[in-house]
């Protein structure tokens, strides 16, 4: 069986720590994979939040997710601190892909939790169609 691969860019541009929550937490007694991309999610808030932008406002586009790719690495449990790094990447006319690595303390070591990526496009909800990634929004993307 063929395993998703998630390409590491060369940098980051944005980082965050986020705490493990109860609820992040499965039957197996660490974080699920549903709570991965939540993660993901939040840290992406974050991002975009520290560029002025927003997924309802991102320039004058909003943005929907069109796909996802998680590549777990290591188990996360209640009270970790996880690390998320940020970039955005493969920029197209009208979507880009973000990356997140995930990465978690534990006993003292820091060890790779999980890759992510998340393909974005850019949407105009009143036309109901994709649109170019607007200009002062790649501007902040390229330059963060």
């Amino acid at each position: 069986m063929q395993r998703i691969k998630i390409a590491e860019p060369e940098k980051y541009s944005f980082s965050t720590n986020i705490a493990i929550r109860i609820s992040d937490v499965n039957y197996g007694n660490h974080v699920g994979n549903d709570a991965f991309l939540s993660l993901a999610h939040e840290a992406r808030m974050q991002y975009l939040h520290s560029l002025g932008l927003s997924e309802l406002s991102f320039g004058a586009a909003a943005l929907i997710m069109a796909d996802a790719a998680i590549e777990f690495k290591a188990e996360m449990y209640y009270g970790d601190i996880v690390h998320i790094e940020v970039a955005a990447t493969s920029f197209t006319k009208v979507a880009f892909d973000l990356v997140y690595k995930m990465t978690v303390e534990s006993a003292g070591k820091k060890k790779l939790a999980g890759l992510i990526k998340t393909g974005m496009i850019c949407y105009d909800y009143a036309a109901k169609k994709m649109m170019p990634i607007p200009a002062d929004a790649l501007q902040k993307l390229h330059h963060s």
